[in-house]
């Protein structure tokens, strides 16, 4: 059988070759007939993330050299997400290289994209250790992906497993107002990328209370979030609720994460140290951190959609939980 890291090598140099049209125009029409909230620019960058942040020959054999791999295979159920394209990758990655088993369950929302790459990964190593979910099976281990109503079912369902569930996360900006033209341009990916859907997108800026609000406006790319956005503004008229309109999403001032997709939360702080204790007392509900503060463990603006081997969702080492012999998280 082959290395497991020349495999997915090989898997990222197939990837980069289809990403172009118009060999990839086909599977792409059928991802976004399966997911309408997908789009030809999503799957892209998605694709283009994977292939940049994961798939690296020398960052893989960096990652994978820090964790001991496995010489008792176990049976590992993975149930995936599909807000977003392939963002069920790297649960299978980390089980793979861990030596392990991938009994995998692709989202509906996400099937055609992970089926691809699973074909593609069984077309390079015939031998491969990846399997389909089957919920009347016992597995030794769970990883599942999930809102907090399937995080719920996934409890009782998986409560006799080595598990490691994950529900609803939010992401969040710190600006102190020295931002340049080029942080901002990031923030404006990090905030629309994937119509904001993916627990990675932006949905909060916290900004110096008498800081200037940073200049955004674009279009958005999908019709369905067009579709909500002309709803959320209908009722900001009809309420008479004060707004910023930024064509993409709609920004309006308070302290709690939004409840609207079209929306993002403006939160006007007087010191840094406001801002660090409300992060600190929402910790588990906060994915990933940007800004150039001195906010611990943030990425550079631009980056929330490029998370690298080590940005373990919910900040949870996967390689390492799949390592120990007891776990449940």
């Amino acid at each position: 059988m082959l290395d497991i890291i020349d495999i997915f090598v090989q898997l990222g140099e197939r990837l980069r070759s289809e990403i172009e049209p118009p060999a990839i125009e086909e599977l792409y029409a059928r991802a976004i007939a399966d997911n309408p909230w997908f789009t030809e620019h999503d799957i892209t960058c998605a694709i283009d993330a994977i292939c940049s942040d994961m798939l690296d020959e020398t960052r893989l054999k960096g990652w994978i050299r820090e964790y001991p791999k496995s010489t008792t295979p176990q049976r590992v159920a993975i149930i995936m997400a599909g807000n977003i394209p392939l963002v069920g990758f790297f649960d299978l990655l980390c089980v793979l290289c861990s030596g392990h088993e991938a009994h995998i369950k692709p989202s509906s929302k996400d099937s055609i994209l992970m089926h691809h790459v699973v074909d593609i990964l069984r077309d390079i190593e015939p031998r491969i250790a990846i399997y389909d979910y089957n919920a009347d099976e016992k597995y030794d281990m769970a990883i599942a992906t999930g809102g907090d109503d399937a995080n719920r079912y996934f409890k009782r369902h998986f409560a006799n497993t080595r598990c490691l569930l994950r529900g609803s996360r939010h992401s969040v900006a710190v600006l102190d107002g020295t931002e340049s033209a080029t942080e901002i341009e990031g923030l404006w990916h990090d905030i629309t990328a994937y119509s904001g859907l993916g627990c990675r997108s932006i949905s909060m800026l916290f900004i110096p209370r008498n800081g200037v609000v940073p200049k955004m406006h674009g279009e958005p790319i999908n019709p369905k979030l067009k579709g909500i956005l002309s709803t959320t503004r209908a009722l900001y008229a009809m309420k008479e609720t004060s707004h910023i309109d930024c064509g993409a999403f709609i920004m309006t001032e308070g302290y709690e994460f939004p409840v609207s997709l079209a929306t993002v939360t403006l939160y006007r702080y007087d010191d840094i140290g406001e801002v660090k204790t409300w992060i600190a007392e929402h910790a588990e509900r906060i994915q990933c951190i940007v800004s150039h503060t001195e906010i611990a463990n943030s990425v550079p603006f631009g980056q929330a959609q490029h998370p690298t081997l080590h940005d373990y969702a919910d900040g949870v080492d996967t390689m390492a939980m799949l390592n120990e012999e007891k776990f449940c998280y």
